[in-house]
């Protein structure tokens, strides 16, 4: 039952990478309940296949983060951060389990995260630069917590999230416009790494 869903979730995923990713965020509402519905699919699909409570919850606020992001302004960017970063502490409570993987990869999470102060924080407007940082936290959060898990569909999820995060941050505040390649590649990332959550949450946590 579970793929059902995740292939029907495929179709606006790919109807939005194809038509609407690194298009400037519009007024009208098509691209955004396009882009929402990718995610809404991948909810839907965990609750009727009995996925775990935090994986659900955490989906849902990414479909709302979703929605916020493919809207115009600061106020719609902010709203879409709060949503995603309220999805990331959902995510980090259910991969917890107080025993992360090797030190080396834990180091490694947090030094991709240690670096955005060189070369992300400079490049963000005064008003963000405290909402952004709380953001990068909570994502070190997710990322450390994963390494709870063993190495699987979770695991690779969670670092394709992160990829995603991480093009995504690059070109709205470096790049300072969208670039279609890496638009594309920050969409693919994400759905594909929430559609992996789901998946490998299905099979039991640790």
């Amino acid at each position: 039952m579970l793929i059902f869903f995740i292939l029907a979730a495929a179709i606006p995923a790919l109807v939005y990478l194809w038509r609407h990713a690194g298009q400037p965020a519009q007024a009208a509402q098509g691209p955004a309940l396009i882009k929402t519905a990718a995610t809404a699919l991948l909810v839907l699909g965990g609750l009727v296949a009995g996925a775990p409570w935090l994986i659900v919850a955490g989906l849902a606020l990414g479909a709302l983060g979703d929605y916020a992001l493919a809207r115009p302004g600061d106020r719609a960017f902010l709203a879409g951060m709060v949503a995603f970063g309220l999805g990331h502490l959902a995510y980090a409570a259910a991969f917890w389990t107080g025993h992360p993987g090797p030190w080396w990869a834990v180091a490694l999470v947090l030094a991709l995260v240690g670096s955005t102060e060189g070369w992300l924080a400079p490049r963000v407007p005064p008003a963000l630069v405290l909402p952004v940082r709380v953001y990068i936290g909570l994502i070190a959060m997710m990322g450390v917590a994963a390494l709870c898990q063993p190495a699987g569909p979770v695991l690779a999820g969670v670092v394709m999230f992160l990829a995603s995060d991480t093009l995504l941050a690059w070109e709205k505040f470096v790049a300072r416009a969208p670039v279609r390649a890496v638009s594309w590649a920050v969409w693919a990332l994400y759905w594909g790494g929430q559609a992996l959550i789901l998946w490998g949450a299905m099979g039991g946590l640790s």
